[in-house]
C-alpha cells in the first residue's frame, strides 16, 4: 500500500463503457506517497477499524484465549466511565509522525482570529461536519498544526457518537488521541473544569449533515440544535464559532436530494443507528479516477471570536432561543469575513436548516 503506479499513461477506458481511469503518475516524491499512505490508514481506522477489532475480540473468545477475555472483560467494567470522565489521552500517539503526513496531505491549516484567555472553559461549534470531519480530528486529535501554540493553556476534547466506545481495543486507541463521547455527561464534565483551559469541541450538524456534505455545500443542520446553547449556559462556558473551509470538499457523494428513496433510506437508518452512511467516493491509492481516499485539498479551520456566557444553571427556553440567535449571528459574520479567502464566491451564503 505504500507504493502506487507512478507512471503517466493515457486515460484507460473499460470496453464499451465511458468510465475512464487517470493513473498516477512515476515521478511523485516520496513524501507525497508517504502521505497518501497516512491518509490511507486513517481512512481504514475510520471505517473498518471498529469492526476489526470486534472481530478479533470475537475470535479470541472462540480461540478459548479466555484468559485475556477475561482480563479485559474487567478492565472494561472498572474503565467504563472514562471517555465519560475525560478520556485517556497520550501524547506520544497524538505526535505519531503519520499525523504530520496526515496533516500535510491536504494540507490542514488552522487559522487563530483572537487570543482565548485559558482562565475559561470554551465549547467551540465545529461546522461543516463533512464527510469524515478530517479537519476537526487533524486539528484537534494531533499536534501538527499548532493548536498548542495558537492556544497555549487550553486543552481540546473532540466529543463523538457514544457508541464507538463500546468497541473492545478501539476505545482504547480513539481515547489516546483525545476523542471522548458526546453524552451530555461528557461535554458537562469538560465544561465543569475549575480554572477553565478546557475546550469542548463539538460537531453541531452530526449525522444529518454529513449527507448534506456535497461539494459546494454550504448547508449547515443547526436550526433545531439548542442541547450545546443549554450546556455552555449551565456551566457559564464561553461559545466559540468554527468553520472549517474544504471540509465538503474532500469527497463526491451519491446524489442524494431530500425526498429521494435514497435519502429516506439514509434517514432511517441514520435514525436506527444513530449515525449517516452517506456513499461518498473520491481518488484511489493508485490512480484518480475513484475510490475511498479524499482528495488533496486544503481545509482552512477559522476560529472564530467567543461569546461570552454567563453562567445561568436553569435557562429560560427563551434565554436559550436568545443566545442560539447570537451564536448564529456570530458563525454567519465569520463566514462572512473569510469566505473569499478560502475561494467561495462572494454571492454564496450558508443555509441554516
Amino acid at each position: 500500500l505504500l507504493f502506487s503506479l507512478e507512471w503517466v499513461s493515457p486515460d484507460f477506458a473499460f470496453p464499451g463503457g465511458s468510465m475512464k481511469i487517470e493513473f498516477a503518475p512515476l515521478n511523485i516524491p516520496l513524501a507525497r506517497r508517504i502521505q497518501t499512505a497516512a491518509v490511507l490508514q486513517w481512512v481504514f481506522s475510520f471505517l473498518l477499524l471498529a469492526q476489526c477489532c470486534v472481530g478479533v475480540f470475537l475470535l479470541l473468545m472462540l480461540r478459548s484465549y479466555w484468559l485475556i477475555v477475561a482480563f479485559y472483560v474487567l478492565w472494561l467494567y472498572l474503565d467504563w466511565d472514562t471517555p465519560q470522565t475525560g478520556g485517556r489521552r497520550c501524547h506520544w500517539v497524538r505526535n505519531w509522525t503519520v499525523w504530520k503526513f496526515f496533516k500535510d496531505y491536504f494540507p490542514i491549516h488552522l487559522i487563530k482570529t483572537t487570543s482565548l484567555d485559558p482562565k475559561h472553559n470554551y465549547l467551540f461549534g465545529f461546522h461543516p461536519h463533512g464527510v469524515l470531519v478530517a479537519g476537526a480530528f487533524g486539528n484537534f486529535c494531533t499536534g501538527y498544526t499548532g493548536f498548542s501554540e495558537l492556544f497555549p493553556g487550553l486543552t481540546p476534547y473532540l466529543h463523538i457518537l457514544p457508541i464507538w466506545f463500546r468497541c473492545p481495543f478501539f476505545r482504547e486507541y480513539i481515547m489516546c488521541v483525545g476523542l471522548v463521547s458526546a453524552s451530555k455527561r461528557s461535554v458537562s464534565h469538560v465544561l465543569s473544569c475549575k480554572g477553565g483551559g478546557n475546550v469542548a469541541i463539538i460537531v453541531i450538524g452530526g449525522a444529518e449533515e454529513a449527507l448534506d456534505a456535497h461539494p459546494g455545500s454550504l448547508t449547515l443542520s443547526i436550526v433545531k440544535r439548542k442541547g450545546f446553547i443549554k450546556v455552555a449556559l449551565k456551566h457559564g462556558a464561553h461559545l466559540v464559532p468554527v468553520f472549517s473551509f474544504g471540509e465538503n470538499e474532500l469527497f463526491q457523494q451519491v446524489a442524494n436530494p431530500k425526498g429521494s428513496l435514497l435519502r429516506s433510506i439514509q434517514e432511517r437508518l441514520q435514525k436506527m443507528m444513530g449515525f449517516a452512511l452517506p456513499l461518498f467516493h473520491a481518488r484511489g491509492i493508485f490512480q484518480y479516477s475513484f475510490g475511498l481516499i479524499p482528495y488533496r485539498k486544503p481545509i482552512h479551520t477559522v476560529v472564530g471570536k467567543p461569546i461570552i456566557v454567563v453562567q445561568n444553571p436553569n435557562p429560560t427556553v427563551e434565554e436559550i432561543e436568545q443566545l442560539h440567535h447570537m451564536y448564529l449571528e456570530e458563525l454567519r459574520r465569520l463566514f462572512e469575513e473569510h469566505k473569499e479567502k478560502y475561494g467561495i464566491p462572494e454571492h454564496d451564503k450558508l443555509l441554516f436548516i
